[in-house]
């Protein structure tokens, strides 16, 4: 496993001596799902969780062996498809009990319930042919690594009702490492798996589990509505290529809370869409809650707006956000040809502790699926409003790039006091193509943002989304 933290790296220096001493106790944690505990002297018997599931069985029921050796796919594939048929009578749960249980994709189904034991590890196999490959994405249109293929994620599922993904935080481990070597050798016929991915299902909870090592993004939900995803432990190597850990993507009334996030790419990235495909095909991410969030990314987001943005973001609600050694806090990335629109963005209680920019947008961002796109396809950037940010050793306060032609327009910073790294750039803000207002902020913005006179707080909503009142379906073990 590549190291957390490159020392090389000063940007990624963390300055408090509390913070590293909680991240080794949670790594510490992790890490004791591989270490010296011996599972062929645990008994999986007995051992069951009550997740309100009418029906449940346990992984070795059909075969599993927890070795961390042998291959469960088969285990996994002939479980799920056994507890589907209780989909309309109270639904099933699979109990995945201690043990390394090594495994390619497998898909879930309808009123389902995956549960890990807390000392349940799931592998990721490396063996390719153990993930089958699956549809290009249509607001894509092409992979990502390879333009005409990708391989199906760890933990897959369409057009789904009702799935629960949880466990008394049990580890998923994506063993991503061959993955990022192939990727940068260029050595990679198809995209790289994601670790779960949900697509055009409704009703999804993923909470209170350990992911580590995904291939690439670790949680994907896409076109799909009514997501809650709670209490994850998300870690990969800061030098990992796109490890995102959360991309909630063309998906309307969603919830994140309660995270932590080591990342070698942005923390959460919302999406919509790439270029034509997206614009083609309008599914916007709208009605979305990210609060309570701890990152760490040395070169990217704790928040990117984009830069797949161009079915549309809408109606984005974030608070309660510590980054620590992070490359930006909020960052929107699009360009010409994304078309879209990221509006009604709201933003408050943000600490930000070693960062290279408090506030970051970009204007210019180029990559494009092919080159069919429309370069006149501009994104409107509209209502973006940051408040009670306290930002610590920056390098830049702002750098807020707009378009020619296509201003951001409708910004708002009020009560935000950034403090600056001993040698900090004297550009503080750097702005073009953009307007707006700013108040209390210190150092003084740049003059497209003005100062508006007298006390004035940027808006944040007061009523509650759906999502917000939806209750966890808790599982309880014994």
């Amino acid at each position: 496993m590549e190291p957390l933290l490159n020392p090389r790296k000063s940007h990624v220096k963390i300055g408090s001596a509390i913070f590293m001493l909680g991240l080794v106790l949670i790594l510490t944690e992790t890490s004791t799902a591989y270490g010296a505990r011996d599972f062929n002297k645990v008994g999986h018997t007995p051992c069951g969780a009550k997740c309100g599931r009418k029906h449940s069985a346990v992984l070795t029921d059909f075969g599993g062996v927890g070795d961390g050796k042998t291959s469960n796919t088969k285990a996994f594939k002939a479980a799920i498809d056994h507890l589907s048929q209780f989909a309309s009578d109270g639904g099933a749960e699979l109990i995945v009990p201690p043990g390394k249980w090594l495994t390619g994709s497998f898909n879930l189904t309808s009123h389902f319930t995956l549960f890990l034991h807390k000392d349940a590890v799931i592998l990721g196999s490396q063996d390719e042919s153990e993930w089958p490959l699956v549809a290009l994405l249509p607001s894509y249109g092409k992979g990502r690594d390879a333009p005409n293929a990708r391989f199906s994620s760890l933990i897959y599922g369409t057009n789904l009702t009702d799935v629960v993904i949880t466990g008394n935080n049990g580890t998923i481990d994506g063993q991503g490492a061959p993955w990022w070597t192939k990727f940068r050798a260029g050595q990679l016929n198809a995209t790289r798996p994601y670790m779960i991915e949900i697509l055009h299902s409704d009703q999804i909870q993923i909470f209170n589990l350990t992911l580590i090592n995904s291939p690439s993004w670790f949680v994907h939900p896409i076109y799909s509505s009514n997501i809650i995803v709670k209490g994850l432990t998300i870690v990969a190597p800061v030098t990992s290529p796109n490890t995102d850990g959360i991309d909630p993507d063309s998906c309307t009334n969603m919830l994140i809370e309660d995270c932590f996030i080591v990342s070698g790419d942005d923390c959460v990235a919302v999406k919509s869409g790439w270029g034509q495909y997206g614009i083609k095909l309008g599914k916007p991410t709208k009605q979305l809650v990210i609060r309570r969030l701890t990152c760490i990314s040395p070169d990217s987001a704790t928040i990117a707006l984009g830069s797949e943005m161009s079915g549309g973001i809408q109606d984005v609600r974030i608070e309660d956000i510590t980054a620590l050694s992070t490359q930006s806090g909020i960052r929107i990335k699009t360009g010409r040809g994304r078309g879209g629109y990221v509006k009604d963005i709201f933003a408050r209680r943000m600490t930000l502790k070693t960062m290279k920019y408090a506030f970051w947008m970009t204007g210019n961002y180029g990559s494009h699926p092919d080159p069919g796109f429309d370069p006149k396809a501009l994104p409107v950037i509209d209502r973006i409003n940051y408040r009670d940010v306290v930002a610590e050793n920056v390098t830049y306060s702002a750098r807020l790039d707009g378009i020619a032609g296509d201003t951001f327009k409708g910004i708002c910073i009020s009560n935000a006091t950034i403090t600056l790294t001993e040698t900090p750039k004297k550009l503080q803000w750097n702005c073009t193509n953009v307007e707006g207002v700013t108040s209390n902020v210190t150092p003084k913005a740049c003059d497209l943002l003005p100062e508006k006179q007298g006390k004035f707080d940027c808006p944040f909503p007061k009523a509650r989304l759906p999502i917000e009142s939806v209750p966890l379906k808790a599982c309880s073990f014994n």
